[in-house]
C-alpha cells in the first residue's frame, strides 16, 4: 500500500493545484479501503478541509472526477462522507502479479538487514517433561525465528536451559529415597518423564507432611521450639480452627512454619546448598538425572521440529550474575542488607526492591538471567536485540531485569524485548506439573496424529500410498493443525486449546488450509502449462480482484508480523487468503475456461496462491501435503 499510495500522492496533489490552485500545506493521510466499500485505497479529505476551504465530500467527489479522468491508475471512485475510496484499475494489479511470479521468495526481504537477534524459547526446567504451555512457547518463539529471518535479519535460536535451583533437587531427593536405582532404561521411561514422576512424587511427600505437621499441631503434638509471638499466637488460632478458616495472615505464618520443619523441603534445601559447594556425589547424582532429561528433550524436539543454535545453562550463567551483582555492590549499585543478602532499590524506576543474592550466598533467578544477558552479548558483539519468549506471568520479572540491566550501564538493554504470550487452558482448566495434572507434549503431538490417521482413513482418499508416506502424512497433517491453533491467537491472549477444533477441515484450521493447498496442487497437475506472464489486458471479476490484490499484500504481512513478533498475522492472512481462493475457485472454471487468456491468469494465480500458502506456512514451521 505504501508503493501505491507514493504514486497516488504525487497525481492528487497535481489534481489539488489544477482544481484549487493550492500547492502548500497538503498532508495526505491514506489508509485502506474498508471491506464494505468497493476500492483498494482511500484518502481521508478532512485533512485537507481547511487548505482548500470546501467540505470534506466536495473534495472527495472533485479529486475522484479528476483522478478518473486523468490518471491511468485509476478506474473509478466512491465518496463516503469525508473518505475518497479509490478503485485502482486491473493492469495496476496485474503488473505486480507478473513482477511476482518469478519471485520464488516472495514477500521475504531481498538482501540481509545488518540486525542480528537472539531468539529465547523453550528454557525449560530440568525437572519434568514439557507440555502443552511448552509447545505454545516452542512453536511461538521458532515462527517469530523463521519471520525475523524472512525480513532479512540474522537470528540465532537460543534457550537457557534451568539445569540448577531447589526444583531440580526435589526430583533428586526424591528419587534418592525413593527410586531404589531406577533409570530410563530399566522403566521404560523417557528421562525426562522419569525425573517428572519424581518430581510429582516429591510434592505428594512434601504436601502429605505438611498435613501431617499441621494436624499434630492443632492437637498440641511435636510443637516447634523457639517460635515468635506471632506464630505462637498462629498455632494457638489452629488448635481452635480449620487451617483453611484462619485469616491469611496466621496462614501465611503457618506455611512458613511447616517449611521450616518439612524433611522434605528441608532435605531439597540442603541439595541445593551442597551443590552450590560442589559436593561430587551430588553433583555426579544432578549430571546423571539431567542427562537423562537432555536426551528425553533432544526426542521432543525433534517431533516438534524446532532446533536450537546455541544452548546457553543456568549452572554456568548464574556464576557469572553472581560476579557482576557483586561488582555492582562494590560500586553502589545495590545494597546490602544485615543478612548478608543483596539487593536493587529500583522505587525510583516505578518498581520495588528485588532480592539478587540470599543470606546464604545462593542466588535467585534474576541473578542467573543478569549472567544469561551479558553472555549473550560477550558471544555475539553485534548483537542487537534479545527476544525473550516467556509466559506473562513473568512480564514483572522482565521490566526488573531490564531496568538492572539498563543500571548497570549496559545501553542494549534498551533493545531486549519480552515476547510475552497468555497461558493456554484445557476445558477442564489449568494445567499444574507439580500435581501431574498438565497435557504432555509427547503424548498430544501423538494423539493429533492418530486423530489425523483416522480422519485420512474415513475420507479414503490416501490408498496406495506407503506406510513412510503415510506416517509424513499424519505428522504433516496432525502436528500442523496443533501448530496452527497455538499460533493463529494473538501471542498476548490467553487461550483454550481444542483438540477437536484444531483438526477440524473446515473453518479456521491448519488442515482446512493444508486442504485448499492440496487441491491447488491436484488442478496444477492437471494443467497443461503454468504461464510465467500473464496478459494484463483482461478484465477482473471482483473475485479474482479481491483475491489477487489480497494475495499481493503477503510482503506488507510478513514486514508486520516481524515488528510486532506475531504469528498469528501470517497465520490469520493465509487463512483470509484461502477463503478468497476457495470463491474464486467455486464461482470460476479454471481448466474448463474456454477464453485461453483468463485460463491462463487464473492458473497463475492460483500457482501463486498456492506458493504464499506454502511460504506462509512454512513461517509458521508447518508443512503441506500435496494430496489429502
Amino acid at each position: 500500500m505504501q508503493q501505491l499510495a507514493s504514486l497516488l500522492e504525487k497525481e492528487i496533489k497535481k489534481a489539488i493545484t489544477d482544481i484549487y490552485q493550492v500547492s502548500d500545506g497538503l498532508n495526505l493521510a491514506f489508509q485502506e479501503t474498508r471491506k464494505e466499500f468497493e476500492g483498494e485505497i482511500t484518502l481521508v479529505t478532512f485533512s485537507l478541509t481547511k487548505a482548500l476551504r470546501k467540505k470534506p465530500e466536495e473534495i472527495g467527489e472533485a479529486l475522484g472526477e479528476y483522478l478518473v479522468k486523468h490518471c491511468h491508475l485509476v478506474s473509478n471512485f466512491n465518496v463516503v462522507k469525508g473518505f475518497l475510496n479509490i478503485v485502482i484499475d486491473d493492469e495496476y494489479w496485474l503488473d505486480l502479479l507478473n513482477e511476482s511470479l518469478s519471485d520464488k521468495n516472495f514477500g521475504f526481504a531481498k538482501g540481509p538487514s545488518k540486525k542480528s537477534v537472539m531468539v529465547e524459547f523453550s528454557s525449560p526446567n530440568t525437572n519434568k517433561p514439557l507440555h502443552l504451555g511448552h509447545l505454545r512457547n516452542n512453536f511461538l518463539g521458532y515462527s517469530v525465528s523463521q519471520i525475523l529471518k524472512a525480513n532479512g535479519h540474522d537470528v540465532k535460536n537460543v534457550q537457557i536451559i534451568n539445569d540448577r535451583g531447589i526444583h531440580i533437587c526435589k526430583s533428586m531427593l526424591a528419587w534418592q529415597l525413593f527410586g531404589e536405582g531406577e533409570t530410563p532404561e530399566s522403566s521404560g521411561l523417557k528421562g525426562d518423564k522419569l525425573v517428572g514422576k519424581y518430581y510429582v512424587l516429591y510434592d505428594q511427600k512434601y504436601r502429605t507432611k505438611k498435613a501431617e505437621l499441621l494436624a499434630d499441631w492443632k492437637s498440641g503434638k511435636n510443637l516447634p521450639k523457639e517460635l515468635s509471638a506471632d506464630e505462637s499466637s498462629a498455632l494457638e488460632s489452629l488448635k481452635a480452627k480449620d487451617f483453611k478458616e484462619l485469616n491469611d495472615k496466621d496462614q501465611a505464618m503457618l506455611e512458613r512454619l511447616s517449611d521450616r520443619n518439612n524433611k522434605y523441603l528441608l532435605g531439597a534445601q540442603e541439595l541445593l546448598r551442597q551443590w552450590e559447594q560442589e559436593d561430587s556425589q551430588v553433583r555426579s547424582l544432578w549430571a546423571k538425572m539431567n542427562g537423562w532429561v537432555y536426551k528425553g528433550f533432544d526426542a521432543t524436539y525433534e517431533k516438534m521440529g524446532v532446533d536450537f543454535d546455541t544452548l546457553y545453562y543456568e549452572s554456568e550463567t548464574y556464576l557469572k550474575g553472581k560476579a557482576k551483582v557483586q561488582e555492582g555492590l562494590k560500586e553502589g549499585l545495590f545494597y546490602q542488607k544485615e543478612d548478608g543478602s543483596v539487593w536493587v532499590d529500583l522505587e525510583s524506576e516505578g518498581l520495588d526492591h528485588k532480592l539478587l543474592i540470599r543470606g546464604d550466598g545462593t542466588t535467585v533467578y534474576m541473578t542467573q538471567d543478569i549472567g544469561t544477558a551479558i553472555q549473550r552479548y560477550e558471544d555475539v558483539p553485534a548483537l542487537n536485540q534479545i527476544v525473550y519468549t516467556v509466559g506473562n506471568e513473568q512480564d514483572y520479572h522482565f521490566q526488573v531485569l531490564f531496568k538492572i540491566l539498563a543500571k548497570m550501564g549496559y545501553k542494549w538493554a534498551e533493545n531486549c524485548y519480552h515476547l510475552s504470550y497468555g497461558m493456554v487452558d484445557l476445558p477442564s482448566g489449568k494445567m499444574k506439573s507439580r500435581e501431574g495434572t498438565v497435557v504432555d507434549a509427547d503424548d498430544l503431538m501423538h494423539e493429533m496424529e492418530q486423530e489425523a490417521a483416522r480422519i485420512a482413513e474415513e475420507l479414503g482418499k490416501l490408498s496406495g500410498k506407503s506406510e513412510k508416506e503415510l506416517k509424513e502424512y499424519y505428522n504433516t497433517v496432525g502436528l500442523g493443525a496443533l501448530k496452527y491453533f497455538l499460533l493463529k491467537v494473538d501471542p498476548k491472549k490467553r487461550m483454550m486449546f481444542d483438540p477437536a477444533e484444531s483438526i477440524d477441515f473446515n473453518g479456521n484450521t491448519g488442515p482446512f488450509i493444508q486442504y485448499t493447498y492440496a487441491r491447488i496442487q491436484s488442478l496444477l497437475d492437471k494443467a497443461d502449462k503454468i504461464v510465467n506472464e500473464v496478459n494484463i489486458d483482461i478484465h477482473l471479476t471482483q473475485t479474482e480482484k479481491q483475491c489477487l490484490v489480497f494475495l499481493l499484500k503477503f510482503p506488507q504481512m510478513v514486514k508486520d508480523a516481524g515488528e510486532q513478533f506475531n504469528p498469528a498475522v501470517i497465520a490469520n492472512y493465509i487463512y483470509d487468503l484461502v477463503k478468497l481462493y476457495n470463491a474464486l475457485y467455486q464461482s470460476h472454471n479454471i481448466l474448463k475456461e474456454e477464453n485461453n487468456i483468463l485460463a491462463a491468469f487464473r492458473l497463475a494465480l492460483s500457482a501463486k496462491v498456492a506458493e504464499v500458502i506454502k511460504l506462509g506456512m512454512s513461517l509458521l514451521g508447518i508443512g503441506v501435503p500435496t494430496r489429502m
